[in-house]
Formats: structure tokens, sequence, C-alpha cells
């Protein structure tokens, strides 16, 4: 059965990892597009959809735990 407090770790996790994955390929992207290469826009544009699936595997990882 799931906790409140595995709830709770999924929130942060999801938030801390979500956060770090997105926010690193958001800086170097566009550290790249500033730079003049245009290379830098394959990271900046996917930056928040792949934070967002990160969040999303570890629910469905959890919801597993039901069953």
């Amino acid at each position: 059965m799931i906790t409140r407090s595995d709830i709770l770790v999924l929130g942060l996790t999801a938030g801390v990892i979500g956060s770090l994955v997105g926010g690193l390929m958001l800086g170097v992207g566009l550290g790249l597009v500033i730079g003049g290469q245009h290379l830098g826009w394959l990271l900046v544009l996917p930056a928040a959809p792949t934070a967002g699936a990160l969040g999303y595997i570890l629910a469905r990882k959890l919801a597993n735990k039901l069953g």
C-alpha cells in the first residue's frame, strides 16, 4: 500500500530530478545558442517535456507497487 510518505518522496524526487535535468538542458542549450551554434535548440526545446517525463516515469513506478 502506498503511504503519504511515498507520495511526498515521489513529489520531491520528481521535482528535484526534473529541475536538474531540465535546467541543465536549458542552460547548456542556451549557452550554445548564444555562442552561435544552432544545434543548441535541440537541447532547449525538449528541456521541459523531458523533465516532465521523468516525473511521469517515477509516478508509474510507484503505481506499479499497487499491483
